[in-house]
């Protein structure tokens, strides 16, 4: 089941996409639905971010290949993590599928895109083992955690360099039905692939991070948990446009405009 959070009309609902069409319910897929007769296209309704999270969790340094890669550039030995460490974003910074990534006009050159494999939260969950973590997941969604490197490097935390507002381009649905061990991750800069992984080659995987947390957080409905990246990314700029496709979900797209340009 594939589910999108939408607006027409002036109102925001949720539906459930068939083909080109979308069948609008009433209430949501966490507390409760009915579904409604009314349909509309798909390409007619302008897509929301497809959960407004309780609680934003970023894993980060979750794939060997990065992390390697950021101690490269640090002129550092890498430093691979023991643990599932979970991180935090901010919901200020989230926008939907095909909204524009506002890069500040003091930021550097150095703006860089993650595609990240997101799960979502369905039912609250507390103290769950690895084998049922995922239980507790009510689909998977696709993040973009754009990041400003000179910030990043030189911010006591990292309240601009990821959190700005549009920095966290989250959709364009949720993929109820998506199988992890069969998929990559694409990212694409105005139609030219740039990097590409097998989305489960994590150093922690999705069950490892949900159970580890819920020893100590409880999970509710709509939480959101932003599983990391691998590859190189490279400086985007204004005009550019990101897609970051993961098979089985399907892909974000957001264009690069930088303020007072």
């Amino acid at each position: 089941m594939r589910w999108i959070r939408f607006e027409t009309n002036g109102r925001a609902a949720y539906g459930i996409v068939d083909g080109d069409m979308v069948g609008e319910v009433k209430g949501d897929p966490f507390a409760g639905y009915e579904q409604t007769p009314t349909r509309h296209r798909l390409s007619a309704v302008k897509l929301l971010v497809p959960v407004e999270p309780r609680t934003f969790y970023c894993a980060g340094l979750n794939y060997a290949e990065h992390v390697i890669e950021a101690a490269r550039k640090r002129g550092q030995e890498p430093n691979l993590p023991k643990a599932a460490d979970i991180g935090y974003r901010a919901n200020n910074a989230l926008i939907a599928h095909g909204e524009p990534i506002v890069i500040p006009q003091d930021a550097t050159e150095r703006t860089q895109y993650e595609g990240e494999l997101v799960a979502v939260i369905g039912k609250q969950a507390k103290n769950l083992s690895e084998a049922n973590a995922l239980s507790c997941v009510l689909g998977w969604t696709i993040g973009n955690d754009f990041s400003e490197r000179v910030w990043q490097a030189g911010d006591r935390t990292l309240w601009r360099a990821k959190n700005t507002d549009t920095f966290k381009p989250m959709g364009p649905w949720i993929e109820t039905d998506f199988d992890l061990a069969a998929a990559h991750t694409i990212i694409r800069v105005n139609g030219e692939e740039k990097i590409r992984f097998k989305t489960d080659h994590m150093l922690f995987g999705p069950a490892a991070f949900i159970s580890r947390m819920s020893q100590y957080l409880t999970l509710y409905p709509g939480d959101v948990a932003w599983m990391g990246t691998a590859g190189a990314p490279e400086n985007v700029k204004h005009g550019d446009v990101i897609d970051i496709e993961i098979t089985g979900i399907g892909t974000l797209t957001n264009p690069v405009r930088r303020a007072g340009m």
